[in-house]
């Protein structure tokens, strides 16, 4: 962009992509109006230019944590996934339980470079952290710790970029059209 944001000749267009978002908070304790996380991950995602279309709250429980993510990973309105709480190493903490087996890939990269964020402001503590991200069925999956300075962190410094077709040299906005391709599947043909 030039001055005054008049577009230069031959200087890439980038169109804003408002991806469908769904967020699920796992907890014992709250209830969506005493959901600090989840309500800052609501504002982010508008403030991101995404919608929210749908936010839930469900207890501890892999089994209630999976339901509701399946829906959602079947649903085609549906492009990313977000979960907050239960990551952490106590017995009714199950969230990457839940989640990883619904996942066709993981995107290991995501819990890497989260603990060494975290590392800055958390220290060692940061290896506690069982945050994971994945794709499944072509939607993208980003399961979360549950506390605010967690959430801040994850979707400020990572997750944000990465949901912005406007970051580069790559982003997974780009890749949301060939996450449902196949090794069987010639490339000149679309997905079915």
């Amino acid at each position: 962009m030039g001055a005054w944001g008049i577009l230069e000749v031959g200087a890439p267009v980038v169109v804003m992509v408002s991806l469908p978002v769904a967020l699920l908070t796992v907890s014992d304790r709250r209830c969506l109006g005493e959901d600090t996380s989840g309500a800052l991950l609501a504002q982010r995602i508008h403030q991101a230019g995404h919608q929210l279309v749908d936010r839930r709250l469900v207890p501890d429980d892999r089994y209630h944590i999976r339901a509701v993510v399946s829906g959602w990973i079947a649903d085609p309105g549906v492009a990313v996934v977000l979960t907050t709480g239960g990551t952490g190493l106590t017995g009714r903490d199950g969230t990457p339980e839940a989640v990883a087996p619904l996942l066709d890939k993981a995107i290991t990269g995501f819990g890497e470079l989260f603990r060494v964020v975290s590392f800055g402001s958390i220290g060692t503590s940061s290896l506690q952290s069982r945050c994971l991200a994945g794709v499944a069925n072509g939607t993208i999956l980003f399961v979360l710790p549950g506390s605010l300075d967690a959430v801040t962190t994850a979707w400020d410094h990572l997750i944000r970029a990465q949901l912005d077709e406007a970051t580069r040299p790559c982003n997974l906005v780009q890749l949301l059209p060939r996450l449902r391709e196949t090794t069987e599947q010639p490339l000149n043909q679309p997905p079915m």
